[in-house]
């Protein structure tokens, strides 16, 4: 790692075991970095063995690679990665300086969008996941590397600079990070209702320590809520990691990018911190194995924060904080197309994706399916969907990917009822099902309004003169007997996603959309 150049020298070894018989490898490396030399199995490999017209770095194996082969593959690399220009919502290096008078290197990576090959060879799709990595950064005098994983060892060099080694398991490879500064470390132990010990570290910069202890002490509560409604921590014979960056921040496993600047929410807890945290489980534990699943990242780790707002106040702060939420649902796309899609083609609503929805109506739809199912119902299949198990305990349990369908089939065998008409309108189209008021005289007619005339039974609470009773919707209607003069508020408590024409109004009027 060289600052002062913006320049980083790599080697990658990459040990890979192939599903089918190759004659040639496809590994992704950006063209930014320019390979000096491959070898395989320790056979060097000449300049004509391998091109990289497009960032993707095809090699000739010296000898065919058999289905179920095993290659370890030696790639020794450098030049100047692509600077991220809006980090963390573009993809890159941030070279910045740290506040104050000394102004020393403070670096980070962000790789969620363009990939991980823009500073190592890498497989880069979500399924490219290694089994482990091991990173061994080496930095200038002054400066320390918060790495994933565990801290094996640090190398102090003559020349002053130092190595950091860390071992992680089973990291999505854009979580994979070079978070470097001359960072102060807040640790200690937190002991699982689980029964075991977890390091938490927090890397932040110095002449910040007041700050960094209000932060580092939200750690241990956030971890409790996690473990007490989700199940254990994933990575706790490896730590809770944090270091402090230059971007907002970015889900890195076990090392996760902070730079909110410590941010006041009106919540009490910082959301960032929160959210980020929460990728440990909806993302690294579980990972979706196609970007169009990615709402199972996002739209879980956002409804955690009204759940922690609930965990820790009760049901106005979860109801304040999932307001906040709505008024924030553009409906663009579907949140899932059923196909398998670009990073692109899912954050960004200018290539046709769902954006910031698989965030805040993905948060909205659990919301409507907890309340539909209850709580109980609906934390199991979570876990089912996390662990693949509704009893994880440390130990019992490994890293997954998951699909939507497959959280639909764990919503189906938890429940016991297929509720393939309730993801098929809010997860695989855009419009929101509208519900259909009538009153005449003694009669209250309910009616849901679908796109496409999809089947929607949705069940509805109706507030009469203040007793509230749940309505069943066969067929998608309703009729009830209500007196003439009575009050009624249809779903009083806001239980369901639905169009809102004042939601509609207050978008216009707000984002003159």
């Amino acid at each position: 790692m060289f600052p002062d150049k913006q320049r980083i020298e790599g080697t990658g070894t990459l040990t890979i075991t192939s599903a089918i018989a190759q004659k040639a490898l496809q590994i992704d490396l950006d063209r930014n970095l320019p390979v000096s030399a491959v070898s395989v199995d320790g056979k060097a490999l000449t300049a004509a063995d391998w091109s990289n017209p497009e960032g993707r770095l095809s090699i000739t194996l010296p000898h065919p690679l058999k289905a179920g082969g095993k290659a370890v593959v030696k790639i020794t690399y450098s030049g100047t990665p692509h600077v991220a220009v809006r980090a963390p919502w573009d993809d890159g290096m941030v070279w910045a300086k740290t506040p104050g008078a000394d102004r020393q290197p403070w670096i980070a990576s962000t790789a969620e969008g363009y990939g991980c090959d823009l500073f190592w060879p890498c497989l880069d799709f979500p399924r490219g996941e290694p089994d482990t990595v091991d990173l061994h950064i080496t930095v200038p005098k002054g400066l320390k590397a918060a790495g994933n994983g565990k801290l094996v060892k640090v190398d102090e060099l003559a020349d002053g600079r130092s190595t950091w080694n860390w071992s992680a398991r089973s990291p999505n490879p854009y979580s994979v990070t070079l978070q470097i500064a001359p960072y102060k470390l807040l640790q200690a132990d937190y002991k699982s209702r689980f029964g075991n010990t977890i390091p938490m570290q927090y890397w932040y910069l110095p002449g910040r320590d007041e700050k960094a202890k209000k932060l580092f002490d939200e750690f241990a509560p956030s971890l409790d809520f996690y473990e007490s409604v989700i199940g254990p921590y994933p990575w706790g014979d490896e730590k809770v990691g944090v270091a402090e960056t230059p971007h907002l921040g970015m889900e890195h496993q076990t090392i996760n990018a902070y730079g909110n600047n410590y941010k006041q929410y009106p919540s009490g807890f910082d959301e960032i911190f929160q959210h980020e945290l929460g990728h440990e489980w909806f993302g690294n534990q579980m990972s979706a194995g196609n970007w169009d699943d990615y709402w199972l990242h996002e739209g879980f780790a956002q409804y955690m924060q009204p759940l922690y707002g609930r965990w820790r106040e009760g049901e106005a702060r979860y109801a304040i904080m999932m307001e906040d939420f709505r008024l924030s649902i553009t409906n663009h796309a579907p949140i899932v197309s059923g196909q398998i899609r670009t990073e692109e083609q899912v954050y960004e609503e200018e290539n046709g994706g769902p954006g910031q929805d698989i965030y805040v109506k993905g948060a909205w739809i659990l919301h409507t399916l907890r309340n539909l199912i209850g709580d109980d119902k609906f934390l199991d299949a979570t876990r089912l969907l996390v662990y693949g198990r509704t009893d994880p305990k440390p130990g019992n349990f490994k890293p997954r990917f998951a699909t939507t369908p497959e959280f639909i089939g764990y919503v189906k065998q938890i429940t016991g009822q297929d509720l393939q008409w309730f993801f098929d309108v809010y997860l695989y189209q855009a419009e929101l099902p509208k519900l259909i008021e009538q009153r005449q005289g003694d009669t209250l007619t309910l009616k849901w309004e679908v796109q496409n005339n999809k089947s929607f039974p949705l069940p509805v609470e109706v507030s009469i003169d203040g007793k509230v009773k749940k309505v069943e919707m066969p067929g998608g209607t309703a009729t009830l007997t209500v007196p003439a003069g009575a009050h009624v508020i249809v779903d009083p408590d806001s239980r369901i996603l639905k169009y809102s024409a004042a939601v509609d109004a207050f978008q216009r009027y707000a984002y003159r959309r």
